[in-house]
């Protein structure tokens, strides 16, 4: 099959799983070809054991602590090592970085399943699935993700700081820059509503290195916890979700 033709059927796949209903796509291309993509409710039996697994999981072990994680917003440190047993923590993380090499679909089954006891239990690993290891594993060099990607993998949390007061949905306007310095950059800002910043390991923060050239100078750093001049004042005081902590 040719390159294009395999990338036609997996988008042939993807189109008829996320609009829910089974779907034949025609392609001409000196000869017709047909491809029929598997409804979303239809799932393979690894998808299926996925599901099973992770319902079983968050009946036995999430449900009983609902109200605890709650009321402590915090998850306890044992059921943390079970989710990174799991691999749920490094479930989009390539196998060579020591994560499972998962895709999205079935990382989506184990989320929805949580989600039905309780919906701020799944940013804890749903964040790092969703937002910090896409952008490690596609921008990161080689030496970052050998750095982080285990870690991440093991159980680390991750923030990753975009929003700022002026700039919450129009990203483009942020007013943090990152000026160098020799070999380094030095980073001054403000960042807002930043998810598990009080339990980060790392921090990736959105600067403008180059504002003359506007959104355009816009990058990303990666920043260790711990290091000189990054402060968390606080967590925010929320009306629900407290086991998805943002700090201001």
């Amino acid at each position: 099959m040719s390159a294009i033709r395999y990338a036609f059927k997996r988008s042939a796949t993807y189109f008829s799983r996320h609009g829910k209903f089974a779907t034949c796509c025609h392609y001409q291309h000196q000869h017709q070809r047909r491809f029929t993509a598997m409804p979303l409710t239809q799932l393979s039996e690894e998808e299926q054991m996925i599901k099973d697994n992770a319902a079983r999981f968050t009946k036995e072990r999430v449900v009983p602590l609902v109200r605890q994680m709650e009321e402590t917003r915090e998850v306890p440190d044992d059921l943390l090592q079970e989710m990174a047993d799991l691999g749920w923590f490094g479930f989009r993380i390539p196998v060579e970085y020591g994560g499972v090499g998962g895709n999205l679909f079935p990382f989506l089954l184990i989320t929805e399943e949580t989600s039905k006891a309780c919906f701020p239990f799944t940013t804890i690993y749903g964040y790092q699935n969703t937002l910090t290891i896409p952008i490690l594993t596609r921008y990161g060099s080689e030496e970052q993700k050998q750095k982080y990607l285990p870690k991440i993998a093991a159980g680390m949390y991750t923030s990753v700081c975009l929003s700022e007061s002026e700039s919450g949905s129009d990203a483009f306007a942020l007013k943090t820059r990152a000026i160098r310095d020799g070999d380094d950059f030095i980073l001054n800002g403000t960042k807002l509503w930043i998810t598990h910043a009080h339990r980060a390991g790392i921090f990736l923060v959105m600067a403008n290195a180059a504002p003359e050239k506007g959104y355009k100078g816009i990058t990303c750093f990666i920043v260790d916890a711990g290091t000189p001049g990054l402060s968390i004042p606080r967590r925010e005081e929320k009306l629900g979700m407290h086991l998805s902590s943002n700090c201001p």
